[in-house]
């Protein structure tokens, strides 16, 4: 019978050397992710030196993201193996940043998956070899500006560099009254014409049907839904392993901590498609994890390393965003400003991620594969040092004591509405399966 173990973790937002720290907690760490078969981690970097045709985007995911091409060592000697590079940072730098980030993981000769020159190479899935099996990766991403996804090829046109997309269609289900209302709005104020279908009203762009089930309702963009399960099909025939990773930022209605219901629609196939394991990043906090088939689906990982604050640049755009003069001042007062400012989007004033324990904590699975089933399943919960200076904070460590089980406990009622229940045994999460 075949066996796997696989480490999963998320956002890899790095900037700083990681080889240098050894502290216990940090040890054991990266002892845990270096004895697995595969590890992998979201690289939501772009690995550049600034180079002349790394032009900033005018927009960005945020913050925009870079390290110098070397960082990408540090996570190789942390243990990493495969590589997520689709994500909303993967154009912060356009074609010039996305291509030397490719360029750097090549050249380290790792495994990756999620951009390339068309939609094609950033659709296939990335292989890496182990003595345990072949492992296939596909990652895709759903929250991106749209200029950055990747584009087909023709017989008469080169493709379009970019990232694997997961779009998505979105409605709102409304009662017969209020959709009435909405007409009379779109009258009252002399709207511009919109589309009538056979069993929805458009209005400002926006689609609302009838029914009972009011709110905000999503399902996948049915061409890249077929797309990446036909990677998934082919990994499945290429490599004894299929890993599937997506990067989305969107959530349920109200609830933030509960993924969009068209991210539960895509993973849930995934795993039917047969990807042994679905591995969700980007929301910076953790979410719930689901088993299907006896198969693992993390709807998010949360933050692995979360250095956003310690990139060398920012561009003008960056300044200017927060009301700093965009010729003048320096990052580290960019940073400032940010963690206190509305700035131009309106955002309430608080501070920028570091007020909210949430993105400082999260969990580290290891799995167990034994045929193609999950025989095991652990979660090392992890701190990433909310309340230490910036030069520091960000780094993960093992959590102990109380506050691994605040941590377990968190992803467990997470969870639930999943089904899925866990017991804390020496500061691990030991997940139940059936």
């Amino acid at each position: 019978m075949k066996e796997f173990s696989l480490i999963a973790t998320g956002d890899s937002l790095i900037t700083m050397k990681q080889s240098v720290h050894s502290e216990p907690d940090y040890t054991r760490l990266v002892n845990l992710i270096r004895e697995v078969d595969c590890a992998f981690a979201n690289l939501e970097m772009n690995l550049h030196d600034y180079e002349t045709d790394c032009y900033p985007a005018a927009e960005c995911g945020g913050t925009y993201t870079r390290a110098h091409p070397s960082i990408l060592r540090e996570l190789i000697w942390m243990g990493f193996d495969v590589f997520s590079t689709a994500n909303n940072h993967s154009m912060d730098y356009m074609y010039g940043g996305l291509l030397s980030t490719i360029r750097h993981l090549k050249e380290a000769k790792t495994s990756y998956a999620g951009t390339g020159m068309n939609l094609a190479e950033a659709r296939a899935p990335g292989y890496m070899e182990t003595s345990n099996g072949r492992v296939g990766l596909i990652s895709a991403c759903s929250t991106f500006a749209d200029f950055g996804r990747a584009g087909d090829q023709r017989r008469d046109l080169h493709g379009r560099p970019g990232l694997n997309p997961l779009r998505y269609l979105k409605w709102y289900e409304a009662r017969p009254e209020t959709i009435k209302k909405l007409k009379d709005v779109e009258k009252e104020l002399n709207l511009s014409p919109v589309r009538q279908g056979l069993d929805s009203y458009h209005l400002m762009n926006t689609k609302y049907v009838e029914g009972d089930n009011v709110g905000l309702h999503t399902q996948p963009h049915p061409q890249d839904m077929e797309g990446n399960l036909e990677a998934i099909r082919d990994a499945s025939k290429q490599a004894d392993w299929v890993i599937m990773t997506l990067h989305a930022h969107e959530g349920y209605p109200g609830d933030s901590e509960r993924p969009a219901e068209f991210i539960e629609a895509f993973a849930r196939a995934t795993i039917d498609e047969g990807a042994h394991c679905f591995i969700g990043h980007g929301h910076h906090a953790m979410r719930g994890i689901e088993i299907r088939d006896s198969r693992p689906i993390f709807y998010s990982l949360g933050n692995f390393i979360f250095q956003n604050e310690t990139v060398e640049k920012m561009p003008s755009d960056f300044y200017d965003r927060y009301g700093l003069d965009p010729y003048a001042g320096v990052v580290s007062d960019a940073y400032d400003e940010r963690q206190t400012a509305k700035g131009l989007l309106g955002r309430p004033k608080g501070r920028w991620f570091t007020e909210d324990e949430k993105y400082w904590i999260s969990v580290v699975p290891r799995m167990e594969f034994k045929g193609d089933k999950l025989d095991e399943l652990l979660l090392y919960p992890i701190v990433l040092g909310m309340d230490e200076p910036r030069s520091q904070r960000g780094r993960p460590r093992m959590a102990s004591g109380e506050r691994a089980k605040k941590i377990l406990g968190i992803i467990e009622k997470l969870s639930e509405p999943y089904g899925t229940q866990m017991e804390i045994v020496d500061d691990v999460g030991v997940v139940w399966l059936k």
